[in-house]
């Protein structure tokens, strides 16, 4: 065993002095007083005297200091590294990223895609660098990533920076940064910027081994940069057109990284992620020290609790003929569940009648038989109450059914609340059969009512089934004359039709009968 803070057993110390001085310390009283005048005034304590309360007073104080020196057992400590991806993102804030030929501006969707690695990128310490012509670093590498991005969505873009797009400043501030660290990775955030080869910068990072990932932030079209009085212009007057330059792509494709084209979506900052984690190793950033061990406090500070209510409790005086009495009492209640509803006094008579009738074996056997019955019914009870609290009616209704008991208010309590749980699970019959049983038991109104309710339930089901019955008769009638109806109608339609044809055939019979007789006269 072991104490996180052993330094507070010192305390131990000054206690012992205390407690000296005070059981050595007599009453100055005693000056004033003869000592038969003192014994008569003096209320005696029949129970426990002022010293032993002492006793326990300083007993409860010794064992709160040892709760406070924090026992413990099963203590470890073990060594835990911290094994994360360094990252560096830089954000290029030069005047070609206010072009908006990307909604609502090139810098914008930068700085979104900042913000989507920045939640993205798990296992990773992330460092911040905005660049133009120069770079600025506006983070060193944190895992504290709600700072990051507290940092991100609150810093200004639109300040007066020197216009370029310097790369190879941008290389020289991720050397800075990743110098204690193997893995070097950079996500650029660029529109490319204006160099046509970066034939410098490719040789920096592959002699520092950084491996450059970028996101191109432009379309190949490519926008005008606005200003203040309108667009940039040229010398000669004419409106600057920055497009995407793909020389970037090399750049980063030879340095052993990846490019990605912008998306609407997040598939580019995933792409590149992945891309990072599977070319990485992770680098050990921190090694924690962590103890693991066992709490053993509570139990001096339950005992400690304890004691302290004897302390200023007023406890009658013991006599031996009590001790069995008292030791099967806490026995009894040690055993007995906390929401048991049968009555501790109860059980309690019967074991005090077991004693009265000395005899050993009967009195071990009817401990035991409480024990192992009782006890048993009595906490299957519990969880059945338990079960149905939870509105776990099957489970609670396989519980009530294995309770097997003589007590006749607990079998009357498991007969009720197992009628209660068949009308939960809607077996209203089996429910009225369990509240009947209950009622045989013991008269309770409580019962009564579930009982009556169940009845008059099952009345008025049966009723409106019934009335269901006859309304789902009546409809098939008269579906059914409806059907004849229709089938009546249909003959007499088809009749009908056949006649026309028949009477049309007779008359287109004399109409050509009559052209004929007409022909023949004309001839």
């Amino acid at each position: 065993m072991h104490f996180l803070y052993p330094n507070v057993l010192f305390l131990l110390i000054l206690l012992v002095v205390l407690f000296f001085l005070l059981v050595t310390n007599t009453s100055n009283i005693q000056k004033y007083f003869n000592i038969e005048v003192l014994e008569k005034l003096t209320n005696h304590d029949n129970g426990v005297s002022k010293r032993f309360r002492n006793v326990l007073f300083f007993i409860t104080l010794v064992l709160f200091v040892i709760s406070l020196a924090r026992p413990v057992m099963n203590l470890k400590e073990q060594k835990v590294k911290q094994q994360l991806i360094p990252i560096v993102i830089a954000l290029d804030v030069s005047k070609s990223m206010s072009a908006k030929d990307i909604y609502p501006s090139r810098i914008q969707l930068a700085k979104k895609k900042l913000n989507t690695i920045i939640k993205k990128a798990k296992d990773s310490s992330i460092g911040i660098v905005l660049f133009a012509q120069n770079s600025y670093i506006l983070s060193p590498l944190t895992e504290d990533f709600v700072s990051l991005e507290y940092i991100t969505k609150n810093m200004d873009t639109s300040l007066n920076f020197v216009n370029g797009s310097n790369i190879y400043a941008v290389l020289e501030a991720t050397k800075q940064m990743l110098k204690n660290y193997n893995a070097k990775n950079l996500i650029i955030l660029s529109d490319g910027g204006n160099d046509e080869k970066y034939a410098k910068e490719l040789t920096f990072a592959k002699e520092n081994h950084i491996a450059i990932y970028t996101i191109g932030t432009a379309t190949k079209n490519g926008a005008p940069i606005p200003t203040a009085d309108g667009y940039l212009t040229s010398k000669d007057g004419k409106i600057i057109t920055v497009a995407l330059n793909t020389s970037i792509k090399n750049l980063a494709l030879k340095s052993g990284g990846g490019y990605i084209g912008y998306s609407l979506d997040t598939s580019d900052v995933d792409a590149i992620i992945n891309q990072i984690q599977k070319q990485s190793k992770k680098d050990d950033v921190s090694v924690q020290k962590v103890k693991t061990y066992t709490e053993l406090f509570y139990f001096p500070l339950a005992l400690a609790l304890f004691v302290l209510l004897l302390c200023f409790s007023s406890i009658p005086s013991i006599k031996k003929a009590n001790i069995i009495q008292v030791f099967l009492f806490f026995t009894l209640l040690m055993n007995y569940p906390i929401n048991a509803n049968a009555g501790l006094l109860d059980d309690f008579k019967i074991l005090k009648s077991a004693k009265t009738n000395y005899d050993a074996q009967k009195y071990d056997k009817s401990i035991k038989e409480y024990q192992n019955v009782k006890a048993s019914a009595q906490r299957d009870y519990n969880i059945a109450n338990g079960y149905y609290k939870n509105k776990q009616y099957k489970k609670a209704l396989d519980t009530y059914n294995k309770i097997v008991t003589k007590d006749k208010n607990l079998k009357y309590k498991k007969l009720h609340n197992l009628g209660n749980s068949y009308v939960k699970t809607k077996q209203y019959k089996k429910a009225i059969k369990s509240y009947e049983d209950a009622l045989k038991i013991q008269d309770n109104k409580d019962t009564k009512d579930n009982l009556e309710a169940v009845k008059k339930f099952l009345k008025k089901k049966d009723k409106k089934q019934k009335k269901n019955n006859k309304n789902n008769k009546k409809n098939k009638n008269n579906k059914k004359d409806k059907k004849d109806k229709q089938k009546q109608n249909k003959n007499k339609q088809d009749k009908n039709k056949k006649n026309n044809n028949k009477q049309n055939k007779e008359d287109k019979k004399q109409q050509d009968k009559q052209n004929k007789k007409n022909n023949q006269e004309k001839d």
